[in-house]
């Protein structure tokens, strides 16, 4: 079985709830991320893997991490695997709350890498856009990957844009 560790960063108006009782915005994200734990502790288990469960909330999103021995079966070459485990995770939390989740999870530790690796390139693409004055495209990414980017990119005090059709599109960094 799987230990569960939950990290919850607040402010003040996070924990104040919207009124009738309803619960906080935190507290629905906390909610989804113990639903997809319960799911994915199940699959887990069916898949006879060993993995630690970790729930965070980040920014406007729940997290949820598998970690474990090896796991490199969940996410594939190149993180497909781990994008289909995510809609389906995603999927369950519909099921159980009837609201969609932008729930995001993470094997091994293969997205945070991967963000690491995006801010390199993003800020690489900034200063190379600030030298020349010219917007600069950048290859086909998943949606998790222009939203790194265009993160990264903003930060910079630059802007961004996404352009072209799924599953070519791409991030254009634009001078100021």
């Amino acid at each position: 079985m799987s230990d569960e560790t939950t990290t919850v960063q607040t402010t003040d108006e996070d924990v104040v709830e919207s009124g009738a009782g309803r619960p906080s915005r935190v507290e629905r994200l906390e909610n989804e991320g113990d639903i997809a734990a319960d799911y994915l502790e199940e699959l887990l288990d069916i898949a006879d893997l060993d993995g630690d469960l970790d729930m965070d909330v980040e920014g406007d999103r729940a997290a949820v991490s598998i970690v474990g021995a090896d796991l490199s079966q969940l996410v594939g070459a190149r993180g497909e695997v781990l994008e289909a485990l995510q809609e389906l995770t995603r999927l369950a939390v519909y099921r159980e709350t009837g609201e969609r989740s932008r729930l995001m999870l993470d094997v091994s530790g293969y997205r945070a890498r991967q963000r690491e690796e995006l801010v390199v390139l993003a800020d690489k693409t900034v200063a190379e856009v600030k030298a020349s004055g010219e917007p600069v495209s950048l290859k086909p990414m998943s949606p998790f990957e222009r939203k790194v980017v265009h993160d990264a990119v903003a930060a910079a005090g630059l802007q961004s844009e996404s352009e072209g059709a799924e599953p070519r599109r791409y991030v254009v960094v634009l001078p100021a």
